[in-house]
């Protein structure tokens, strides 16, 4: 009698669990983005992304919430680069490119980690060389700092020879983050990835975000 007792106590017991778990699963907030994920950010996404104050290619201070006021791509880099940054630029632009074709206007924008030298007027000049819509962003040290931040972006400039002061190279990350308003960011894609690839799960986020 007393082994059946227990039994159906610990019956019992794995029967609540087992509602207690469907009861917290059911709660747990869906992404909505699922589908369209083909990376993970450690923490979840939301601990990616921000509130920032930079400065236009304009010489206009703006905001975050000025900046993602459409779905956007965004990168961090400098114009002094010699390489990697107009290879990852242009395939931003063509794969912005693709989705205007379908009716799909995304920003691409590029914030300078080097302001120092790029100015407002220099960084005007590069983005109109690569995309008439690409928006470059700059600004103190601190503020280009405090946007790094929030992306969770990494650069360090190189010590510049003696005599060659305006010729340093900067070391930094390339990912390319795309951001939607109201949801902040939601995905980011390596330099791997094609501008057909980028502008197809582009568009399945975008899709989703409806």
């Amino acid at each position: 009698m007393t082994r059946m007792i227990a039994i159906a106590a610990a019956v019992i017991v794995v029967a609540a669990l087992g509602a207690t778990y469907l009861m917290t699963m059911g709660s747990a907030p869906e992404d909505r983005f699922a589908q369209c994920r083909a990376s993970n950010v450690a923490g979840g996404v939301a601990q990616i992304g921000g509130p920032f104050e930079l400065v236009s290619e304009t010489g206009e201070t703006v905001t975050d919430a000025q900046v993602i006021d459409q779905p956007a791509l965004i990168y961090f880099g400098y114009t002094f680069c010699p390489d990697v940054c107009p290879l990852d630029s242009a395939r931003n632009a063509e794969a912005v490119d693709l989705l205007e074709e379908k009716g799909q206007i995304v920003k691409p924008v590029f914030i300078s980690i080097d302001p120092a030298r790029d100015t407002p007027e220099v960084l005007a000049e590069w983005t109109d060389y690569l995309h008439p819509r690409l928006l470059g962003l700059t600004g103190s040290e601190e503020q280009v700092r405090a946007a790094s931040r929030a992306y969770r972006t990494y650069y360090q400039a190189h010590p510049p020879k003696e005599g060659e002061e305006a010729f340093y190279l900067v070391d930094h990350s390339t990912m390319s983050y795309l951001t939607l308003p109201e949801h902040g960011f939601v995905e980011f894609f390596r330099r791997d990835a094609t501008p057909e690839q980028v502008a197809e799960r582009v568009q399945c986020f975008i899709d989703a975000a409806k």
